[in-house]
């Protein structure tokens, strides 16, 4: 059992292990650990020096409350992301993702909700954050990145670049503890988003490195193991970052990346998803890792690899996380890249990494079937007690490294984290079927079951059965009203470029892999599926769009 680990500290000791190792990429940016390092501690400094830390120390606080003043961070990828996420670590400033897609009504609920005391934001969505500064009066400290946007200083603002040397204050800085908040805002893709508070070791364990997702490594005790790992994997392990920062996989893809002294690299374009810049850096860098989110990602990717000539010889692994990758996609990336694992993993904001699958070519995939972590299982559907394998179905959830609660809100918290028998779980609200074998097969959210005819039918096993169909580029499934099933099964179809298919083609394809009161009711065909930057599916527009319809 590890003495616990901060995510500032973490940092610092593999930048100190390896310092002259390149650890990230991005445009004309070369940046190693030190650099890195240092920038973060210019950045730290500045925290410091306007008042900003922490308050009340975790042990007199209850799961649902902070005692540290927040930052939130408001940028597309880049090293400023990490760097201020790190900097806000390193000062006791508990950083959170700002979703960039949000409206102003949304971003003033966040920035309100969070009680945000300062903002890292991109000159971009300067006009966004100067709309609503006069409805958030503690909002005092903002940072502003040149990104080339040519908006100019909000008023009040620090240009981010002018603060990455600041010297330490002269009363100096305060330790980090493992006890020091990391905060990741849901999605509210069904509902608006709520602030997970975790512990960082209790994060770190869970999720950013300290324990390995797969069989076979070893678990971190002490920052001498992480100093000792790093040295020894020191340059290897690399990621190209597709998915945004904001997104928790794509932190935690990161974290896992600096623990073994590895580095990463960033697409010049952070506002597009260009697959064919995507690829040429790839083969540039021979970087050996991509993260996914689903079909979104990987079918660019793969459709872009099957028309081009690309080096990619040095990637080993492509890890999907946060929305399904269809059974289609995945053996056309197995069959264009023969030597590739797929590794599908599954998580929440409030759990962390909870479970795995690794696919290569030739090996038969369970669809949605995953090999649990020791602390994952299925508790019982009123939950009273742990499931037995083969018992049947239940809720997803896990133990031991789990969130504190969420911020501001004692009924939720109590909600997800329930105590059964003496145990604390994290339970976000994934049906899960525990097998015979110990695999836990994922059902879906209930947050987007829909009852039909007295079914409950989850969405996401739905969507993969008309991904099936060799036309259908991408699909979202939702329910709509129906006078005679109550709710009705509705799917919103993207077709591949130059290719279409029938009501009754799709429905064929579906009743191939889910029962028939599963298949689709009406098949609604779009342009383009909405979906968040993170590529997860957007279902408040699937249902405006299915009941419009």
């Amino acid at each position: 059992m590890s003495a616990g680990f901060d995510l500032s500290t973490v940092f610092r000791t593999v930048a100190e292990t390896v310092p002259d190792q390149q650890f990230f990429i991005w445009r004309d940016r070369r940046l190693t650990y030190a650099q890195m390092d240092a920038r973060i501690d210019g950045v730290a400094h500045y925290l410091t020096s306007q008042g900003l830390g922490c308050h009340i120390e975790r042990d007199q606080l209850e799961g649902h409350q902070s005692g540290q003043d927040h930052i939130g961070i408001y940028v597309r990828n880049g090293n400023e992301y990490l760097e201020a996420m790190v900097a806000g670590y390193r000062a006791r400033v508990a950083p959170f993702n700002v979703n960039f897609r949000y409206v102003e009504e949304e971003l003033l609920y966040l920035l309100g909700d969070s009680k945000a005391r300062a903002l890292v934001y991109a000159g971009e969505f300067a006009p966004n954050v100067h709309a609503i500064l006069g409805s958030l009066p503690d909002l005092t400290v903002l940072i502003q990145v040149d990104d080339g946007s040519g908006n100019e200083l909000l008023p009040g603002a620090v240009d981010y670049e002018s603060i990455t040397a600041t010297p330490a204050p002269a009363g100096g800085m305060p330790t980090p503890t493992p006890d020091d908040l990391y905060i990741l805002y849901t999605g509210g893709t069904t509902g608006m988003p709520k602030g997970v508070l975790w512990r960082q070791n209790d994060i770190f364990m869970s999720a950013m490195g300290g324990r390995p997702f797969l069989a076979g490594g070893a678990e971190l005790t002490s920052y001498a193991d992480l100093a000792a790992q790093a040295r020894a994997q020191a340059g290897f392990r690399s990621l190209l970052l597709i998915p945004p920062l904001m997104h928790g996989a794509a932190q935690w893809g990161v974290f896992n990346t600096i623990t073994t002294g590895g580095w990463i690299a960033v697409p010049d374009d952070v506002v597009k998803f260009d697959a064919d810049a995507i690829l040429r850096l790839a083969a540039r860098e021979r970087v050996i890792g991509i993260p996914v989110v689903g079909d979104a990602m990987a079918r660019p990717l793969v459709d872009q690899i099957e028309k081009g000539d690309y080096d990619l010889s040095g990637l080993l692994a492509m890890t999907n996380g946060g929305a399904p990758l269809s059974p289609t996609v995945r053996d056309r990336l197995l069959n264009a890249l023969p030597s590739l694992m797929i590794m599908d993993a599954v998580g929440a904001s409030e759990s962390g990494a909870q479970m795995t699958t690794v696919a290569t070519k030739g090996a038969a995939v369970d669809a949605a079937t995953f090999s649990p972590l020791a602390d994952t299982t299925v508790v019982s559907a009123d939950f009273s007690r742990v499931l037995e394998p083969g018992e049947g179905d239940g809720w997803l959830a896990r133990r031991e490294f789990v969130p504190l609660g969420y911020l501001g809100d004692a009924e939720k918290t109590a909600r997800t984290f329930p105590t059964i028998n003496g145990v604390r779980w994290s339970i976000p609200g994934d049906k899960a079927r525990l097998l015979p074998d110990g695999r836990i097969e994922l059902l879906g959210r209930d947050s987007v079951t829909i009852n039909s005819g007295g079914e409950k039918i989850f969405a996401e096993e739905v969507e993969r059965a008309v991904a099936s169909h060799p036309s259908v580029y991408d699909v979202v499934v939702t329910g709509r009203p129906s006078e005679r099933w109550g709710n009705e099964v509705v799917a919103i179809v993207q077709f591949a470029e130059n290719r279409s298919a029938t009501d009754s083609e799709l429905a064929e394809a579906c009743r191939e892999h889910i029962a028939d009161y599963k298949v689709p009711k009406a098949f609604i065909r779009s342009e383009k599926i909405v979906r968040s930057p993170a590529g997860k599916a957007d279902y408040r527009w699937a249902k405006a769009v299915a009941t419009e319809a």
